[in-house]
């Protein structure tokens, strides 16, 4: 039985690293990310909690009967995700709702035209790595299928409508360079502007902006490079922002709700399988004694 709760333990942990690197990565490991989380399902799940303060600067949430009254004038269509599996309580949100806030927060941060759209939406409880429920949009222009075309992705909570990441993947239609740019380690001063406007402009870190970060390097869809600013607000607040480095296009971004709740579960994921761990206790030759956990 030991064997196995170390086994579980290690395959939680290593989930837990690998979407957290995803994420430091650049926000477009999300699809990947969701994809990690859906096999996780099978895993283990555990139930939302809500440790962090469900409070927010966001389009309010629609009641269903505004949704009633105006699904006819919708620009766009939503429907389940094939890939979904999860049911929402009374108390999350609609899967009308979600798409609702969802597609409001691409139009408001950016700049997302709707008209024409499907979004197809999965919801999930609440999974090891992220123990809140959330709503996930797909929004594509089409099946939902892998294709070529420009895809968006919205990251919710399904209580509040709480922003946790937005995405678009872009597929270039030219050949460029993927590998590191050493040169924008001194040089990412337009990224820097751009991810200081947008996220006062949209409030992204709860007031005034302090500073901006150089981050990580990456690339997303299939060629296209990518590099993420870290912005700090004067709160201690903390957002990522996303820029394409072939054509400097906003590509999405990471809240400081989404990162505070990655972190606590990776805490508490570490504290649970330093406790599952066993020590192992050896006497040598000499008379000293040597521990060391079994992995």
């Amino acid at each position: 039985m030991k064997k196995d709760n170390n086994n579980r333990s290690y395959l939680k942990v290593a989930a837990a690293a690998l979407l957290v690197s995803g994420i430091g990565a650049g926000v477009f490991g999300m699809a990947a990310s969701a994809g990690a989380e859906k096999q996780l399902d099978s895993v283990e799940k555990i139930p939302t909690s809500y440790q962090v303060p469900a409070v927010f600067s966001g389009p309010e949430v629609p009641t269903a009967a505004e949704v009633e009254e105006v699904g006819t004038a919708l620009q766009y269509q939503v429907a389940e995700s094939s890939l979904n599996t999860g049911t929402p309580t009374e108390t999350d949100l609609t899967m009308e709702e979600a798409a609702a806030l969802g597609m409001k927060y691409l139009e408001d941060i950016m700049g997302f035209d709707k008209e024409g759209a499907t979004v197809y939406m999965s919801y999930d409880s609440g999974t090891v790595t992220f123990p809140r429920a959330f709503w996930d949009g797909d929004v594509r222009f089409g099946e939902e299928v892998k294709t070529d075309d420009d895809t968006w992705h919205f990251f919710i909570d399904a209580v509040t409508g709480e922003l946790f990441m937005l995405s678009c993947s872009e597929t270039l239609d030219v050949d460029v360079p993927l590998g590191y740019d050493s040169s924008l380690e001194n040089n990412y001063g337009v990224y820097a502007e751009a991810a200081k406007e947008i996220a006062e402009r949209c409030d992204l870190v709860g007031g005034p902006v302090a500073e901006v970060k150089y981050g990580p390097q990456g690339y997303s869809s299939d060629n296209n490079p990518d590099i993420t600013m870290e912005v700090y607000g004067e709160n201690g607040q903390i957002a990522s922002l996303t820029f394409s480095r072939y054509n400097q296009r906003f590509l999405g971004l990471s809240t400081d709700t989404n990162r505070v709740i990655i972190d606590r579960a990776m805490e508490d994921l570490m504290k649970e399988d330093a406790a599952a761990t066993d020590w192992q206790t050896e006497t040598l030759e000499d008379g000293s004694v040597i521990q060391w956990r079994e992995q």
